[in-house]
């Protein structure tokens, strides 16, 4: 009892302040991030997600999917690295960045060559365009969603009760 405690505190002491999530449009991969470790972390980290480009709207299989964890996605507006700045979230305020693309992990490396900021890369597989069916193209995104959840917990822990 006493080490599953001693794990919990060391697991909580790891999580950074606050994280960004990235990858290409903000629309699929890193709004998950966001949410499923808002979910998952509470209050102990502040989270954000932003893309290269902000040019898609949220994907709809996304917020399915994440709703089956009680995770809601509905309301996320993509943005933007530019965007994220021009409304006072600067790259430099934050702890961690996580890129979950390729794309996203060469422009974070550049924007954040001039920083002492840690940069993780987890690549996460990208759902959009697979299966020919709205259950085939369920079951990728659950597939994405599970990669990144096995992400969380490898990395901070089992959830907190939130």
């Amino acid at each position: 009892m006493r080490s599953a405690i001693w794990r919990l505190r060391r697991v909580a002491e790891e999580l950074p302040q606050s994280v960004l999530f990235c990858c290409d449009h903000n629309a699929v991969r890193s709004p998950m991030a966001e949410g499923i470790m808002k979910k998952f972390y509470g209050i102990d980290v502040y989270v954000q997600s932003a893309g290269i480009r902000n040019d898609l709207e949220i994907d709809g299989f996304a917020i399915a999917v994440c709703d089956e964890l009680g995770v809601e996605l509905s309301r996320h507006r993509s943005r933007s690295f530019e965007e994220m700045e021009k409304l006072g979230d600067q790259l430099s305020s934050f702890d961690l960045v996580v890129a979950l693309t390729p794309a996203s992990r060469a422009k974070a490396e550049d924007l954040t060559r001039y920083y002492h900021l840690p940069l993780e890369y987890w690549p996460i597989t990208d759902p959009s365009g697979s299966g020919e069916t709205r259950d085939t193209r369920l079951e990728a995104y659950r597939g994405s969603r599970d990669e990144i959840v096995r992400q969380l917990t490898a990395r901070w822990g089992e959830p907190s009760t939130s």
